[in-house]
């Protein structure tokens, strides 16, 4: 009997510490071979939405300077690989909505790929009305869910 207890204790012992081999990045400071320019490269990319008004897909002015940056960012780092999200308020049908998020997602693509951007860099996704930033039916809940957002999904 005490064999066994001593077997199971050794066998614990191990698993235990194979479960405790890896460490954080911030313990370690190894960052899984990302260099922080990279990381911040990626973070600017992600950090930028555009917003839309009601039932339009124009990029407006003051957006344009954002996807400048992001260009410019992607154009330096082409490894990164980036989805854009279109995105619509509640209002309307799921089909009329996963239209207009298409369109607005386009627009992005279009005005990226205008700069310079590889277009095999992007892809797009409509998710109409199916993914809202804010709950609510208001005026200040519809304004943030009418939007493309920027996610990496390689590097």
């Amino acid at each position: 009997m005490k064999r066994y207890a001593l077997i199971l204790s050794l066998v614990l012992a191990l698993t235990a510490g194979f479960g405790c081999a890896k460490k954080s990045a911030e313990s370690t400071g190894y960052d899984d071979g990302m260099n922080a320019d990279l990381r911040s490269a990626i973070q600017q990319i992600t950090d930028g939405k555009i917003y839309f008004n009601f039932d339009k897909f124009d990029i407006k002015p003051e957006y344009k300077n954002v996807l400048k940056n992001k260009a410019e960012i992607m154009k330096a780092h082409p490894s990164i690989r980036v989805r854009i999200e279109g995105n619509c308020d509640e209002r309307g049908t799921v089909e009329y909505n996963l239209a207009l998020g298409e369109r607005r997602a386009q627009a992005a693509y279009d005005y990226l790929t205008q700069l310079g951007v590889n277009p095999g860099q992007m892809e797009k996704v409509s998710f109409g009305k199916e993914n809202p930033a804010v709950q609510g039916s208001s005026e200040s809940a519809w304004q943030q869910n009418r939007r493309d957002e920027f996610r990496v999904v390689s590097h």
